[in-house]
């Protein structure tokens, strides 16, 4: 296959994940955020990108949110909500997090593949997005990407399809956020 035929076929995976998304689950999530006073993202390699990128477009949103660990990252309080972006739901630093975030209060939301995970039995709210773990030999999920591409992909679309529920709900358009666009770069 060529580069472009490639491609075809990642679009094609991508666009069969939607249908395998619980849009029950996803609500909640949605609801939680616009109920939290602040919120706070974690993941790791990867999927910690994808979740500064989710991060990002909620403060353009108005919205308080941090990545966990940076420098000028709030504290967590009672009631705030954390996410954790995890393919697995296993990564032990992401697990502390989690219950660190719980004996404070906080809500705790799992995007993972495996809500039967630890992070997963962990969380309050769980949305299980397709993907095969980085382990292709388990999983019943099949991709022609490697490792936990495809999740990776799936947790940015859908990151990005909650920032435009959130602006339905809000009544916000591109303009209004590009207000709080960096002007410094």
């Amino acid at each position: 296959m060529n580069t472009t035929q490639y491609l075809n076929q990642v679009v094609q995976e991508l666009s069969h994940t939607v249908e395998l998304i619980s849009n029950d689950d996803a609500e909640k999530l949605m609801n939680k955020i616009l109920e939290s006073k602040k919120i706070f993202v974690a993941g790791a390699g990867r999927s910690g990108f994808m979740g500064k990128s989710f991060v990002m477009r909620m403060m353009h949103m108005g919205i308080d949110a941090y990545i966990v660990g940076e420098t000028v990252t709030a504290n967590l309080e009672k009631d705030d909500l954390l996410i954790i972006g995890s393919g697995s739901g296993e990564t032990k630093t992401l697990v502390a997090i989690a219950e660190k975030a719980k004996n404070i209060g906080g809500t705790v939301a799992a995007v993972t593949i495996s809500p039967e995970s630890t992070i997963g039995r962990l969380a309050d709210i769980v949305v299980k997005l397709p993907g095969a773990p980085k382990n292709q030999s388990t999983g019943d999920y099949q991709t022609i990407q490697p490792m936990g591409s495809l999740f990776e992909q799936t947790m940015l679309l859908f990151y990005d399809a909650l920032i435009l529920r959130f602006m339905e709900k809000k009544g916000l358009d591109s303009n209004k956020m590009y207000g709080k666009h960096a002007n410094l770069e």
